[in-house]
């Protein structure tokens, strides 16, 4: 966690499937340390009343105000033990949950949802006023679609499925994921004003040589990665560019460029 801040996220959602691996102790202590940090988070909650005083979760930035909501289709078959509280995929609480949210005035009201491969929900989001969606939990990437209403002309952001951020997993088309960078623009209205996606792939220890895992984004030169790992990376890159090639609708590909700092020292 201390890593996961370090590196600049600044904001989590911890409704998933595993939020009960670890049972009460598991899910109070990630909880309390995410809380430690000073990081907001939605998805899960020691009691009802902590959750009826953060959720929906508000973001204010830069003179927009977001409302960030968060379920899991289910804990592997582990049940919640109260008072602790995981946010469900259930549309009778996720409507007044969304309820809630526009009694904030929020600028946009975005759910990251973490679903299994059935998506009837989506359609349902958007018609009681969700902005857009952001999907997680399948292993694989898919595709990602920005829907645009035919009356009003608004602009919903649909990301199915993240894939994987950083995993261990080894099988074709699970060993990378996404990273989607919305822009909103407020004048009268707030809108949807570009959106971009990247890819990234992880290196794991047996095909790097290294001691971690390493996160890479996949335009960056793989000089300095075996050869093994580089063709892994270049199936992974060739696969899923040729299911958005496919699939995608109103969103491209933005690619990182590598910063190098050259320091010059006076006499």
């Amino acid at each position: 966690l201390t890593a996961i801040h370090n590196a600049g996220f600044n904001v989590l959602v911890t409704a998933n499937n595993h939020s009960l691996d670890r049972g009460k102790p598991g899910l109070e202590r990630t909880i309390r340390l995410i809380d430690s940090l000073s990081i907001p988070h939605a998805g899960t909650y020691i009691n009802p009343e902590e959750r009826e005083k953060k959720y929906p979760l508000i973001l204010e930035k830069n003179g927009f105000r977001i409302a960030l909501l968060n379920y899991t289709y289910g804990t592997n078959g582990i049940y919640v033990t109260p008072p602790n509280i995981i946010n469900y995929i259930d549309t009778a609480i996720i409507a007044k949950d969304i309820e809630t949210s526009k009694v904030m005035k929020p600028d946009v009201i975005i759910a990251c949802m973490h679903w299994g491969i059935e998506y009837q929900s989506l359609d349902w989001l958007i018609r009681k006023g969700v902005n857009h969606v952001i999907g997680s939990h399948p292993h694989v990437v898919q595709p990602i679609e920005v829907r645009e209403d035919s009356v009003t002309n608004d602009k919903n952001l649909v990301v199915y499925s993240l894939g994987n951020y950083i995993s261990n997993m080894s099988a074709r088309h699970t060993d990378g994921g996404l990273m989607v960078k919305m822009e909103l623009v407020k004048d009268s209205i707030t809108r949807l004003n570009k959106c971009e996606y990247s890819l990234v792939w992880t290196a794991r220890p047996t095909q790097s040589g290294k001691k971690n895992h390493q996160l890479l984004p996949v335009n960056l030169p793989t000089d300095s990665i075996p050869v093994n790992a580089r063709n892994s990376l270049k199936i992974f890159v060739n696969d899923t560019r040729s299911l958005f090639s496919k699939y995608n609708r109103g969103i491209k590909e933005y690619t990182f460029y590598e910063k190098k700092v050259v320091e010059s020292f006076g006499d």
